[in-house]
């Protein structure tokens, strides 16, 4: 290979690594930490406008051979792994080039992940031990290679904890994995080393592109970690235990410094009051912060789309209330690159088909509708898996989104009008979904293949009404924003009759 070939691929790898490290906020809930039992993520996926989602359902395979390639797919990189002899089927709501980089999904034995939330190493970690970025696991790869085999949460963090100790971490990364029983998060700390914790049923999580687990102990079933992750901290000198004291993964791994302060600290120290009201602590200190709470306020699913949604409103931190300030320091939580939000909810008393909700917004959290999607859905519309990085009159994607931008030419004016609307729809919505879902498990006891017809029509109509609500508020934007230019600009005669 040239050397102008190799400078090429690594570039591209380079800019695909830059374009995801401006990305995410994941919020995570035990079941004892939510309103009704459940457990929770949310997260949302921050890069690009022009970056259209589509929704897709992988089908079970059976006697499969061959190898998953992310260059087949012109992903960020060329990690290779063998295919799942048997593929479960699984959803998957992937950036429309490649396919790839899932974001959110369900397979059919109840194994969600979410992915991924960029993190930072320190640069000296990274200097003994750098990312595999040619050929390491991505974003890209992990929603397909996880989902479509693994039968469990913890199965699924120690096949990822794996393929990073042999093949390496392309890039810094932190990934949140559920099941009925189960929730995970695990964070990489170089190349090769990661830490993985299962959520205590009665905390949270929070993080906003932070490396943020601290305590390991190699004795715990509730901690998984790389196989000398403490041993080569000491080897390297990243970690003295005679000065130091306990082992914080975190401090000892992680980047710190004064890009923390401002883009990432303000993320954690905001839901972190959404939740504890009564915490106080300075919002630069974020590496004080505690990483796992109980709430002093249950996280519920409408609280998870609060904060999905949240942008500072009511402070002078806030960049779009006042006036669009794209140079307000204090990076908020809602930005207008979101290409999708999410909230994964797992209700492990329900059966499967309606216990495993995903709430998707597509676009800018502030100015969107949270779909719900059931895991016992069959099928998405047609248009539901179309659309570019060219505005379109047909793909969902793009409806949500050239919303989102009209309204952000006039944001004090038009937001209330939006966010109004899908507040309603979403409180409605809410309602229909109790409906139905009790009526599910009534005929489910009788009539499976009625109670699931009964369950896509409902999901179906929902989401072709938030579509049209879409459309119309976008008719109603232009019809203000008409007027509005026209008064501006009227050019009347002093008779205003011509």
């Amino acid at each position: 290979m040239s050397l102008f070939k190799k400078g090429i691929i690594a570039l591209s790898v380079n800019i695909a690594l830059v374009s995801s490290a401006l990305a995410c906020t994941t919020l995570l809930a035990g079941s004892e930490a939510t309103n009704d039992g459940s457990l929770i993520i949310a997260r949302s996926a921050d890069s690009d406008a022009l970056k259209a989602q589509h929704f897709v359902i992988h089908p079970a395979k059976s006697n499969q051979t061959g190898i998953y390639s992310t260059k087949e797919h012109n992903g960020a990189n060329n990690f290779t792994y063998p295919l799942p002899k048997n593929s479960l089927r699984y959803t998957t709501v992937p950036n429309w080039k490649t396919q790839l980089h899932g974001a959110t999904g369900f397979n059919e034995l109840g194994v969600g992940v979410s992915g991924t939330e960029s993190i930072f190493s320190s640069p000296k970690a990274l200097s003994f031990d750098p990312y595999v970025e040619e050929t390491g696991i991505t974003e890209d790869d992990i929603p397909d290679v996880l989902l479509s085999r693994a039968k469990t949460a913890r199965e699924a963090v120690e096949l990822l904890g794996s393929i990073i100790e042999k093949q390496g971490a392309g890039e810094g990364f932190g990934v949140a994995v559920v099941d009925k029983n189960e929730l995970w998060y695990l964070e990489t700390g170089t190349g090769h080393h990661w830490i993985a914790q299962k959520l205590p049923k009665d905390k949270y999580f929070a993080t906003g592109n932070q490396g943020r687990l601290q305590h390991y102990d190699i004795n715990s079933n509730d901690v998984l970690g790389s196989k000398n992750l403490v041993e080569f901290a000491v080897e390297k000198g990243l970690y003295n235990p005679e000065k130091e004291g306990a082992f914080n993964f975190s401090k000892v791994y992680t980047r710190d410094d004064e890009r923390d302060r401002t883009y990432n600290d303000p993320r954690v120290w905001i839901i972190q009051q959404q939740f504890n009201p009564s915490l106080k602590q300075a919002v630069d200190d974020g590496r004080n912060f505690a990483p796992l709470l109980t709430p002093e306020k249950k996280v519920s699913v409408e609280e998870a789309k609060a904060m999905l949604r949240n942008h500072f409103e009511g402070t002078e931190h806030d960049p779009y209330t006042n006036g669009l300030n794209g140079k307000e320091p204090w990076r908020p939580i809602s930005v207008f690159r979101t290409y999708e939000a999410h909230v994964m909810q797992v209700r492990p008393e329900l059966p499967q088909e309606i216990g495993e909700v995903t709430y998707v917004g597509l676009g800018m959290a502030d100015l969107t509708a949270f779909v719900p999607y059931y895991s016992g859905l069959k099928a998405y519309p047609q248009h539901y898996g179309i659309g570019s990085n060219q505005a379109d009159n047909d793909s969902i994607y793009w409806k949500y989104r050239k919303l989102q931008t009209l309204v952000m030419t006039d944001y004090p004016k038009l937001a209330p009008i939006v966010k109004k609307a899908y507040q309603e729809w979403e409180a409605k919505t809410a309602l229909e979904q109790k409906e139905m879902e009790a009526k599910y498990l009534t005929m489910v006891k009788t009539d499976k293949t009625g109670a699931d017809k009964m369950l896509n029509e409902f999901n179906l109509r929902v989401m072709t009404d938030a579509e049209k609500l879409t459309e119309n508020l976008m008719n109603e934007l232009f019809t203000v924003r008409t007027k509005d230019i026209q008064d501006d600009i009227f050019f009347a005669n002093k008779s205003k009759k011509d």
